[in-house]
């Protein structure tokens, strides 16, 4: 009796893999995961075959290298191919696999999802695509910057998530292509999310923490002197993926970051 012809992986599917693996922690890929499952059945594989392919992605992905984490090794060429996608152009990808997963979940919306399509991001996005493609490419950015932080504060390792916020190095309105990638964002809470937008805070090369001259007052109240002069020079918490870009720092400590 020959082999079951091993069913190959669609643009779709791999795009839809990369995009759960951008968005959960490396300690989860694994068969148990109950998301995994969940995934899997969606897909029409099984949950070992999802968490295969999802570690295949370490052994491109430039953070697990750098941690010595090999991944499998039988990763193909389309994987590869697909995942440089999203490293040249996280904007589009993200906007693409937050598609494809809608249309998995929801086989009515495959038509009015498809016309949201812009391969070119220059042209002027009508009124009717932009609110979707920026709430694609939002949740993308949220879920993938803070999973890479393990949930927590950067600045101050806060881990209630409903105090956290994916925040953008490269402010969102100065660099488009730039809108959904992770090594462009940071994991904050609310005060120090609002400290860095408004150039209070800031990151130098060796990712310490500056501290703008406009909150450094003789009479500081507690959360001030806590929350922001007690963190000058400290040493920002590092993911363990999609590190944040020192040229995006060194963007906001030009153009933001008040001295």
């Amino acid at each position: 009796m020959k082999n079951k012809q091993r069913r190959l992986w669609t643009r779709d599917e791999l795009i839809i893999a990369i995009n759960f693996y951008c968005k959960t922690p490396f300690g989860k890929l694994h068969h148990h995961n109950t998301d995994i499952i969940s995934l899997a059945k969606q897909l029409n594989r099984s949950p070992s075959a999802l968490a295969m392919k999802l570690v295949n992605f370490a052994s491109v992905d430039p953070a697990q290298k750098e941690r010595n984490i090999k991944g499998l090794s039988n990763i193909s060429k389309l994987d590869v191919e697909i995942w440089q996608e999203f490293y040249s152009n996280w904007e589009q990808l993200a906007f693409e696999s937050q598609n494809a997963l809608l249309r998995l979940q929801d086989n009515l919306a495959v038509e009015k999802s498809s016309k949201f399509y812009q391969k070119n991001l220059t042209k002027k996005e009508t009124e009717t695509e932009r609110p979707t493609r920026v709430r694609l490419v939002q949740g993308f950015f949220r879920d993938t910057v803070l999973a890479s932080y393990d949930y927590k504060c950067s600045f101050c390792e806060l881990g209630i998530t409903q105090l956290l916020l994916a925040s953008h190095i490269i402010p969102w309105k100065d660099n488009i292509i730039r809108r959904a990638d992770p090594t462009n964002g940071l994991c904050l809470c609310a005060l120090h999310d609002k400290a860095f937008d408004r150039g209070i805070l800031g990151i130098d090369g060796d990712y310490r923490i500056l501290l703008s001259h406009v909150a450094k007052k003789q009479s500081a109240s507690t959360i001030q002197r806590v929350g922001l002069l007690e963190k000058e020079g400290k040493e920002i918490i590092l993911p363990r993926r999609f590190k944040p870009d020192p040229d995006a720092l060194k963007f906001h400590r030009i153009n933001i970051f008040m001295k």
